[in-house]
């Protein structure tokens, strides 16, 4: 099998700090392409996706947080982790970074070890939540579902679908069974039935984009196929006993709680 580096959009106007990161994460096995403004990496994430961004607050033509809200408006870049590099930042910025939906900030002077540790956590916990919701295609050892398998089949074809409301017909022809046996069998298997079981796959859906470092919860609307802002909001409330926001808030205060400890 051959190794693929993960690939690196590196955004960064100042040449010798440029230069150095590029240096220091090619010499930590990435691929990077350093851009010197947001217009310039704006062009190439057009035609290319990587594995995650790190780019600059301020910069010249377009700076970092201008980008980031640009690229988010595409759903392609949904689960690509973005760091933002920053000297000097007042808690007013730095909020309002964290509600646009920015997974981490690094501050200048920084260690490019540290940079390298934040990288590969964060590249990490995208591919745990990958494998979570995507099983892996070679599992089956047998045509007959077992209920493993046929649960795994399921989430498979919700996640594919997860921006959109299933049609129990078409669900039931993807599984391969009629849907009378599908809802039985969801209904035995899960103590759900399907409407409850694909809202609430939607919801922990949610829940591990937030836990990535998602904050904007209109996007989150947007990406798990609910019908609005507000059925959203009351179904994330009434399965797990809190708000959206509330429920942002406690991961913010988690992550400032484990950074005091440290």
């Amino acid at each position: 099998m051959i190794f693929q580096k993960k690939k690196i959009v590196l955004i960064e106007d100042d040449l010798a700090l440029g230069n150095s990161i590029l240096e220091l994460l090619r010499w930590s096995d990435f691929d990077v392409n350093w851009f010197e403004d947001g217009l310039k990496a704006l062009v190439y994430l057009n035609k290319n996706i990587p594995d995650i961004i790190i780019s600059d607050l301020k910069m010249p033509n377009m700076n970092g947080e201008e980008l980031f809200l640009k690229i988010r408006k595409n759903s392609k870049f949904n689960t690509i982790p973005f760091i933002i590099i920053t000297a000097n930042m007042d808690d007013d910025v730095k909020f309002r970074q964290l509600e646009n939906g920015v997974n981490d900030f690094i501050m200048k002077p920084f260690k490019v070890k540290e940079l390298v540790y934040k990288i590969k956590n964060l590249i990490d916990l995208k591919k745990n939540i990958e494998k979570k919701f995507i099983p892996d295609p070679f599992s089956k050892i047998t045509i007959q579902l077992s209920r493993k398998d046929f649960i795994s089949s399921l989430n498979e074809i919700l996640i594919k679908n997860i921006k959109y409301k299933m049609d129990m017909s078409q669900l039931s022809a993807d599984l391969f069974i009629s849907k009378s046996t599908l809802d039985k069998r969801i209904r035995k298997l899960t103590n759900k039935n399907i409407t409850q079981y694909t809202r609430e796959f939607k919801l922990d859906y949610a829940v591990r984009l937030m836990q990535l470092g998602e904050r904007n919860i209109q996007y989150l609307v947007n990406e798990t196929g609910f019908s609005s802002f507000s059925y959203f909001s009351t179904s994330f409330k009434s399965y797990l006993n809190i708000t959206p926001r509330d429920y942002i808030k406690s991961i913010n205060i988690e992550k400032i709680d484990i950074q005091i400890k440290i």
